[in-house]
């Protein structure tokens, strides 16, 4: 689930940056309006993840002039930043398209302020329809997620390149994750692969309503066609979310590992 938000005033809640004291009359409703509209473009980027000019500015009904002008200003205040579009196999001629995405600080910007809101939806879906509803509702949230990942991960060609696969698709959704080897854990010292999230951004609603962690670790299964373990989550007080990822490779060990000759 993406977690949108924006900052609190007054007891309202406020698009980043809409007060802008010292500007008055039709001068203040014209940056009024141009803040405004700036946070819609910040909170699409949010929503969307990575995006191109062209996608904001069709979703929003805004002129390329119009959107390149707002992109530039949240790069300026360091809420976006650009990256350029990861490509697969043979392409045309042309520049790789420009993508921006949500900064940590724009993030922080958004990530809070609806945390309450959003607990307090779950809160009354669990009162009224029980806690299978909000279990539902966390696998519904993460289907989205689980069908943009499945063209990128069925490009691997075995569970190393998945797992790589699924940490680098993680990392542009703003997870900050990162993959390796993991020891062999369990009595069939099965071999392993971990993936490390450093970044949760639903780690406050997660803690009162873990349906999401588990949500989101079903879905890491079933992409990497292998069963996985969360080991460690933000939400619970860790400082990463880790999830071993068992190899149906058994560890072999040498004969001087195991006692023999």
């Amino acid at each position: 689930m993406k977690n949108i938000g924006t900052t609190r005033a007054a007891g309202n809640l406020a698009s980043p940056g809409s007060a802008i004291p010292g500007v008055h009359g039709a001068q203040h409703g014209h940056a009024v309006t141009e803040r405004g509209t700036r946070g819609q473009v910040a909170r699409l980027i949010l929503e969307l993840g990575p995006s191109t000019a062209n996608t904001l500015g069709s979703r929003l009904g805004l002129t390329p002039a119009a959107i390149r002008r707002h992109l530039d200003n949240l790069i300026s205040e360091g809420l976006i930043e650009t990256r350029t579009a990861r490509t697969y196999g043979n392409r045309g001629r042309g520049r790789p398209a420009k993508l921006f995405v949500i900064t940590d600080a724009g993030r922080s910007a958004f990530e809070h302020a609806y945390d309450d809101l959003a607990t307090g939806a779950l809160r009354f879906i669990a009162q009224t329809s029980g806690p299978e509803a909000v279990a539902e509702f966390a696998r519904r949230q993460v289907s989205e997620l689980e069908r943009r990942y499945e063209p990128v991960m069925a490009k691997a060609s075995d569970l190393t390149s998945r797992v790589q696969a699924l940490a680098e698709a993680l990392s542009a959704d703003g997870y900050a994750a990162s993959a390796g080897p993991a020891p062999a854990i369990g009595a069939a010292q099965l071999a392993g692969e971990q993936i490390c999230q450093h970044h949760c951004p639903v780690a406050h609603v997660a803690a009162e309503f873990p349906e999401l962690c588990e949500a989101e670790t079903e879905a890491f299964g079933r992409l990497l066609g292998t069963p996985v373990q969360r080991l460690a989550t933000i939400a619970h007080g860790d400082g990463i979310c880790t999830t071993h990822v068992t190899c149906t490779e058994r560890v072999t060990k040498t004969p001087n590992e195991s006692g023999g000759l």
